[in-house]
């Protein structure tokens, strides 16, 4: 085969981590397999091709999805509205319009079940899409489990994670409505530079909030959204008044997301040319990630599987969204019936620890108040290294299926989940961000009981994101210095009381 053939071809988009023939034990190594006989290679179609060269390269023929998935169509319990921050009124499109495009605002608000993918945003998928469903085998030896273990790997994407399936639909729209410039928040950094690289190939300005801790600990994530063009402020900062009030309550605040979300909302709201993205929470950014999901069962179903268990981290939401809801409607549908598990850091478990209530979903009280679970919008978790997981409120919609018991939650501190990271870097090669770290950690609890029941389980994890940028996290871990931060049950008292009271 030449050689600008092999460079051409797309990756195969499920493979094991050890082999993908039933037969042999040949590596795969990135998009191409070392041969020297021929065989028989599964592709994602369930066709079977001869590989007759010395390196295959094989084409996929799972394709992008062409729209995205919403949820809420589906359910019989719709979720409760958004309210006016002053008002208590349900928001109307026109109370978005000074943070979000005409666009955005209808998918926010849409009940329709599929939403068209633009063409425009489909050829920047391209660039990363599909990812690859991976069997993580050597986990599983090391382990000695007879569950099978899959995990969906977006950290191939030019940010390392899933953000940019979101970032580039929203600086899409932004850009066909005239919009000159972003603000956002961002907490590890994944979201702050999946904006940045989309607002470079959209012609856009990005401004960014990081959160203080994040931004002491991640100083390459700032590099990547400053390489793509993007500004970058620690948060809280002194540019904004959101920020200063925080400042001259504690001078060494870490910041939060909720914070970040103030300074951001603050700067859009002021300037007409400015719009707000978002990186999760929202329904429209949870429905850009289904495209996840959508991918995945076409993966699994070319390989003859189906998981009893879906794992994933939940922070704000988007994650475990965009893998869970497409399979959430098969399980509807009566064709399938696995078991949803939202994974949380035991320093910020808004799910298995927080009220299910209106709140604000900024600290200072700017944006709508959504009924979500919540520890109250001052809560200001801890600076565990899973910055993207400090948040504290979950999405609405995942909020309100796990209220009518589509799904379960549990917490895990974060010495475990390193030690999961650890034990999968040196099994899979691969090493997680801090993250997903939590759906690893879980993903082996779940695996060792199978061995010790003898169950063999399916095993579905979301895997989204790399870990390249956090290895100073690593580097505490293997020192010793990392320790397991947990919340104060009076300082979640102390939020929560500031929590509105909106009638139900």
């Amino acid at each position: 085969m030449a050689i600008q053939s092999i460079l051409n071809a797309n990756p195969v988009p499920i493979f094991t981590s050890s082999t993908i023939s039933s037969k042999g034990d040949e590596p795969w190594l990135g998009c191409c397999m070392l041969k020297r006989k021929q065989m028989h290679i599964r592709l994602s179609s369930g066709y079977k091709v001869r590989a007759r060269s010395a390196i295959n390269v094989a084409s996929t023929a799972i394709d992008i999805p062409r729209q995205w998935y919403n949820l809420v169509a589906d359910l019989s319990i719709k979720p409760p509205p958004p309210l006016h921050p002053k008002t208590f009124e349900p928001v109307k499109p026109e109370d978005l319009s000074p943070l979000f495009p005409d666009e955005l605002i209808k998918q926010e608000a849409t009940n329709e079940r599929f939403v068209d993918i633009p063409e425009e945003v489909i050829d920047v998928y391209r660039l990363w899409r599909p990812t690859p469903l991976i069997r993580a085998k050597r986990l599983e030896k090391l382990l000695d489990t007879p569950a099978r273990i899959y995990y969906k790997y977006e950290g191939v994407s030019p940010a390392g994670s899933h953000k940019p399936n979101t970032a580039v639909p929203q600086v899409y729209y932004n850009a066909q409505q005239n919009v000159k410039n972003i603000v956002t928040e961002t907490g590890a950094g994944q979201w702050g530079s999946s904006l940045a690289f989309a607002c470079s190939l959209f012609g856009l300005g990005c401004e960014v909030w990081q959160v203080r801790a994040s931004y002491d600990q991640k100083p390459y994530r700032k590099l990547m959204m400053q390489t793509w063009g993007a500004k970058v402020h620690p948060s809280p900062s002194n540019i904004t008044e959101a920020g200063r009030k925080i400042l001259r309550m504690d001078p060494s605040s870490p910041g939060s997301l909720g914070i970040a979300i103030s300074e951001a909302v603050e700067i859009a709201a002021a300037n007409d040319d400015t719009k707000y993205c978002l990186g999760s929470v929202l329904n429209h950014v949870l429905l850009h990630q289904t495209v996840i999901g959508e991918e995945c069962i076409r993966q699994m179903e070319a390989i003859g599987e189906t998981p009893d268990l879906i794992i994933g981290c939940t922070g704000g939401g988007s994650n475990f969204a965009g893998l869970s809801f497409p399979f959430i409607r098969e399980k509807l549908k009566g064709k399938i019936n696995p078991v949803f598990r939202a994974v949380e850091p035991a320093a910020c478990p808004s799910l298995t620890k927080g009220v299910y209530a209106y709140d604000f979903g900024d600290t200072a009280g700017m944006t709508p108040l959504m009924k979500m679970h919540t520890l109250g919008h001052d809560f200001i978790p801890d600076p565990i290294h899973a910055g993207g997981l400090r948040y504290h409120g979950m999405a609405p919609l995942i909020s309100h299926i796990y209220e009518l018991g589509f799904m379960e939650a549990i917490s895990i501190p974060q010495t475990e989940c390193f030690e999961g990271a650890i034990r999968f870097a040196r099994s899979e090669g691969l090493i997680p961000a801090p993250e997903p770290t939590h759906a690893i950690a879980a993903t082996i609890r779940e695996a060792v009981r199978c061995r010790e029941s003898g169950e063999s389980k399916v095993i579905l994890m979301a895997m989204c994101g790399h870990g390249h940028f956090d290895l100073a996290s690593y580097e505490k871990y293997l020192q010793g210095r990392i320790v397991d931060l947990s919340f104060e049950e009076e300082k979640i008292k102390e939020s929560l009381a500031k929590v509105p009271q909106v009638l139900p």
